[in-house]
């Protein structure tokens, strides 16, 4: 039986462009608001094609010593050229990147996952440590 963390990959994100990319700082005071940003090709560009594109990425915080994650957000691209005149004819195009802001008590590790519609899903992880 297949289980779903068996089907996620991961990989360098410089060489791979499906792996998402959590940019933000590595350590942030306490309790004060920070940005993430996380981006899919950020090194080697993913294609946003109607056959081709990335349809969701969700960020997840599970913070040092807790038992589950928090999730911080699910975003969706939902536009991918697609037209009445077929595809990649449309006049609007998502771009997988998005920002949350979130302030936490504690230390923990960030988690990005994020959905490709041929290559299926992905995953990365930072550590955030407090100041």
């Amino acid at each position: 039986m297949t289980k779903i963390q068996d089907l996620y990959q991961s990989a360098d994100w410089k060489k791979e462009k499906h792996v998402p990319v959590i940019d933000c700082p590595d350590d942030v005071p306490a309790e004060e608001i920070f940005e993430v940003k996380v981006t899919l090709g950020k090194e080697v560009a993913h294609p946003n094609t109607t056959e081709h594109h990335i349809r969701w990425i969700q960020l997840y915080f599970h913070a040092d010593g807790d038992k589950f994650p928090y999730q911080i957000g699910n975003f969706e691209f939902t536009a991918h050229g697609e037209a009445v005149d077929g595809a990649n004819q449309g006049p609007v195009y998502t771009h997988h990147s998005v920002t949350a802001a979130l302030k936490t008590k504690k230390p923990g590790t960030l988690i990005a996952t994020s959905m490709c519609n041929i290559h299926g899903l992905w995953e990365s992880v930072k550590e955030i440590k407090l100041k």
